[in-house]
């Protein structure tokens, strides 16, 4: 469930920008994803995560990500790319272009996108490292 400031702008970006069926009550779906879109009772209740503290005790070095996540979207390797250019042809705003590391065995590949109230959307992929 996500609180946003303006109800009627939020499912227009989901629709038009993201490529999601969206409802009168807020659904916003697509390929397996659903994300509920409410209005708040106060403006202050609309908060994008801020980036979460460093850990070094994850099972690989990597310490956490550089910026707050406020959803975290699997897709397929192949689509990652392909779905960043559709939502930037739809004028979505790409925050953090795609960039691939890797954490133990696997690979990976994250990009970042703001929604109309600055939720950062990750779109990510990972897939194992063939040796």
């Amino acid at each position: 469930m996500r609180l946003v400031s303006d109800l009627k702008k939020s499912q227009e970006y989901y629709r038009d920008v993201l490529g999601c069926i969206v409802d009168d009550w807020g659904h916003a779906e697509r390929d397996g994803m659903t994300i509920i879109l409410q209005q708040p009772s106060a403006p202050d209740d609309v908060r994008p995560n801020a980036a979460s503290k460093k850990r070094s005790d994850y099972p690989t070095d990597w310490e956490g990500p550089e910026f707050g996540w406020d959803t975290y979207i699997h897709v397929s390797w192949d689509d990652l790319d392909t779905l960043v250019e559709e939502i930037r042809g739809n004028g979505g705003k790409i925050e953090v272009e795609p960039f691939t590391g890797t954490h133990g065995g696997w690979e990976f590949k994250n990009t970042c996108i703001k929604d109309s109230d600055v939720y950062n959307i990750v779109l990510g992929s990972m897939r194992e490292i063939r040796q």
